[in-house]
């Protein structure tokens, strides 16, 4: 029996219907899928099976100092226990194993790992390596027909980087966390690319925070050439010699601005026309696939999750890749006519087929590994992806299609026109052959228009504007461009940098997108540049992700690597010892800041944000227990301290983030006043306690700003309908027959929401929102569902009592806010 060993799950089913010609059938074994057919058996992992860790006796925080695990010794324990069971099982009858997982680094990792499962239950079992970047039938039949040795050098690497992420992840977490007294959910997190890439967005926000404007005006006027109108910018030389449009000082800006104001017209001084080659992109390395997938609204880890569902569906080639080089043995006519006859795609593959010889363009990165991203030939139906994955899909169609097409054409016309002595331009631009822009249509291709225009001609001048601005901070790194600049800096891999930058906002260091480091953020990079500057800065990581390369090329051994790691780990630890309680302190500081709201009215001692023993938030006084003052927040979401203050009450405002309900909650204690101040609205009798104890529904507002439908009998009487959070109710006169209840109308926004009867509305929603199983959840397909079972969510009860942050962690493509709106819908 041949044993045919897959990452995922997804991927041995895929495979096993390519290699069985679609006979092959399945059966369970410890809740393991395997697919069979003849004397073949396929079984898909969760990615690592098992995991480094530290022992047991390591395990207490307080019982061992963060120092020891530095020396500890790392050993691997099975963290998918049914799966290894089930490999065990059949590894014991197989005369042949085949490994098949991913070709990368982390591939080539969970292929040794598997290799040593097998190992330990047959030693002499023949086991061989196959390889493919796309799991088509073309590409895995002939990766099947030539099979190959595991690469023990590249996965070496790979089991070296985990192992000084643990041991730098788990040592350094240890000490700050407790330094700062911060344990049990609320650790506080570091690593050794984490670290330094925080650094690149505090840095940028110190330098939002430290820079300081200035003013400056710029001029325009229109100038028009028989009744046709264009804009002309004032400019002028520079004492660099260089042509100069910002005005710095106001006095002449306003002398200028006088006199383009007297002229009635300007006469033409040049006419410079030229054509400009717009070449097409280069193909998509994983780098540049994340950006593109940025400007269509995807965050770096969706993009990356859906381009591996799409990879493993067999529609796109493995999308973690530095190449940007077509290999010589891809047919790029032959994989163009795979698309003539598509409905979308038809018309423009068409088209480039016209052409007698296709040259793809290239970028700057050559690799072997795997190719650039693109689609492999295999189409999906519409029916086969949701809305954001053919929206992806299609990007990496396009951007193939692009790298086939030929340049674009640009026509540039700069005109110069003088009037008393002061110069006016105009540039325009016109598309005279689109090219790639045709079939790839994320770059903009907006005209500009400036009419044909001779020198000499007279052209008349109006509506001159005198525009007062100012200079603007550089911009917050988005995610795409952060984990560019990651990669320039040689910072974490293509594989891991998207995930880096999702937990930075899981661990509560970011916020908002791009990504705004909180004061927590803030705190951790202060406290390693002022007392171990190595911990953020990108040298160190930059130079063990070097060391990692030379482990894969045969250059160095593991053993020699995480050794100097430790060594060096050592003198960041000498260097964080000496200050432990002042960096603790500086911590304590930044955390009680990101929670302060603003004084109490009672005591005036800060108000925080708290989180009550159930995990409910909640606002209570620093001054507890002497001050018991308190507000009441939303249940829905995790709250998050905003900038902006309320003027009544000097708080800050609260947002509460759940993943697509996030809302703003506002000032605390507005919401509750309002609450407070409001009287009950009774609109009739409460069906549950009516007849016997006269209760009657009312429309009521609570202190944590949502409003209900409740019977004024609570808390001996508990029956609630919910409301909408915003816009003002209407009371109407029309009644429900049913229930004898006024029917309601929700003002907000342009169209009033006819909301009807509140329990008639009620029951539609939950008949229409009814959560039964883990699908039922928004945006919880099959994919995302057997993530979440390896993850061992596998009911909504696992789903409500697990930590957002650690489903987060360990189901890609999903965040801790994704995971809390779901935990929103389950309750």
């Amino acid at each position: 029996m041949e044993l045919i060993i897959t990452e995922k799950d997804i991927a041995a089913r895929r495979i096993a219907d390519i290699l069985s010609g679609e006979h092959a059938s399945v059966e369970r074994e410890h809740g393991v899928n395997v697919y069979r057919w003849a004397d073949k058996r396929v079984i898909g992992l969760s990615g690592h099976v098992v995991d480094v860790d530290f022992p047991p006796e390591y395990s207490d925080w307080r019982d061992v100092e963060p120092v020891e695990l530095i020396g500890a010794q790392v050993v691997k324990t099975a963290t998918k226990e049914n799966i290894v069971r089930t490999l065990r099982l059949y590894s014991r009858k197989a005369d042949t194993v085949t490994i098949a997982t991913d070709y990368d680094r982390e591939g080539e990792l969970i292929g040794k790992e598997a290799y040593e499962l097998v190992r330990e239950v047959n030693e002499d079992v023949p086991v061989r390596r196959v390889r493919f970047s796309s799991i088509t039938k073309n590409e895995v039949t002939n990766a099947f027909d030539e099979p190959d040795d595991l690469d023990f050098d590249l996965a070496a690497s790979g089991e070296a980087r985990q192992i000084i992420d643990l041991v730098w992840g788990a040592a350094l977490t240890r000490f700050l966390s407790l330094s700062a007294r911060q344990l049990g959910n609320d650790f506080i997190s570091v690593g050794r690319v984490q670290s330094p890439t925080l650094k690149l967005i505090v840095d940028r926000e110190r330098e939002i925070e430290a820079f300081d404007p200035e003013d400056y005006w710029e001029l325009f006027a229109d100038l028009t050439k028989d009744d046709e109108a264009f804009e002309a910018q004032y400019f002028y030389e520079a004492e660099d010699g260089t042509e100069a449009e910002r005005v710095w000082d106001e006095q002449t800006a306003a002398d200028v601005f006088e006199t383009l104001q007297k002229v009635t017209a300007a006469t033409v001084t040049s006419v410079n026309r030229r054509t400009r080659t717009d070449d097409p992109p280069a193909p998509f390395n994983t780098t540049q696939f994340i950006r593109a997938a940025g400007s269509l609204g995807h965050s770096a880890k969706r993009a990356m999750s859906i381009a591996e569902d799409l990879y493993t569906s067999g529609f796109i080639t493995y999308p973690r890749t530095d190449n940007t080089v077509y290999p010589n043995d891809l047919d790029v006519r032959d994989l163009l006519e795979t698309f003539q006859n598509h409905r979308t795609f038809g018309e423009d593959a068409k088209s480039l087929l016209e052409v007698e010889a296709i040259e793809p363009t290239r970028g700057d990165s050559e690799t072997t590994d795997h190719p650039p991203i693109h689609p492999t030939g295999e189409i999906p139906t519409p029916t086969e992806l949701s809305e954001a994955e053919w929206e992806v899909y299609e990007l990496v169609v396009r951007r193939f299609f692009a790298t086939c097409a030929d340049p674009a054409e640009w026509e540039h016309l700069r005109v110069v026109a003088e009037a008393e002595g002061l110069s006016l331009k105009a540039n325009g631009k016109r598309l005279l052959d689109p090219g790639y822009h045709a079939v790839y249509p994320y770059y903009s291709t907006n005209e500009n228009f400036v009419p044909d225009v001779d020198k000499g001609e007279e052209l008349a001048v109006s509506n001159v504007r005198n525009d007062y601005k100012q200079t603007q901070p550089p911009r917050r790194y988005g995610q795409s461009r952060l984990i560019e600049t990651m990669e320039k800096m040689g910072i974490g891999t293509k594989a891991t940098r998207h995930e880096t930058l999702e937990k930075l906002y899981d661990r509560g260091y970011v916020e908002s997108d791009p990504p705004r480091p909180t004061r927590l953020a803030m705190a951790v990079v202060e406290a390693g540049e002022d007392y171990a500057e190595n911990l953020v800065t990108e040298e160190m990581t930059s130079q063990l992700e070097a060391d990692m390369q030379k482990i894969a090329r045969g250059e160095a051994t593991l053993d020699e690597v995480t050794t100097e790691s430790r060594e060096m780990l050592e003198k960041v630890f000498e260097e964080l010892e000496a200050s432990r309680e002042e960096i603790g302190e500086h911590i304590q500081k930044s955390l009680k800041a990101d929670k302060t709201l603003g004084p109490c009215p009672e005591c005036g001692n800060d108000l925080l944000v708290r989180r009550s023993r159930r995990g409910s938030y909640f606002v209570g006084c620093d001054g507890y227990p002497e001050c018991t003052y308190t507000l009441p927040l939303p249940s829905t979401g995790k709250p998050l301290i905003l900038d902006e203050t309320c003027e009544d009450h000097e708080l800050r405002h609260v947002k509460m983030l759940a993943g697509r309900q996030t809302f703003v909650h506002g000032c605390p204690q507005c919401k509750a006043d309002e609450a407070d101040e409001q009287e009950d609205e009774v609109i009739g009798v409460c069906p549950e306690c009516g007849e016997e104890h006269d209760g009657e529904l009312a429309i009521k507002r609570l202190r944590t700003g949502s409003r209900l439908v409740g019977c004024t009998r609570y808390p001996d009487c508990d029956y609630s309908l919910p409301l909408p959070r915003r816009g003002e109710i209407e009371v109407t006169e029309e009644r429900c027959e049913e229930h004898d209840l006024p029917e309601l109308v929700v003002h907000s926004g342009d169209e009033p929401w006819q909301l009807g009867c509140p329990i008639c509305n009620y029951e539609e929603y939950k008949s229409r929102n009814e959560v039964t199983d883990i699908e039922d959840l928004s945006g919880v397909g099959k994919k995302t569902a057997d993530k979440l079972k390896d993850a061992g969510i596998k009911s909504l009860e696992d789903l409500k009592n697990a930590s957002p942050e650690d489903v987060a962690d360990q189901v890609q493509g999903v965040s801790a806010d994704r995971v809390r709106e779901w935990q929103a819908q389950a309750d």
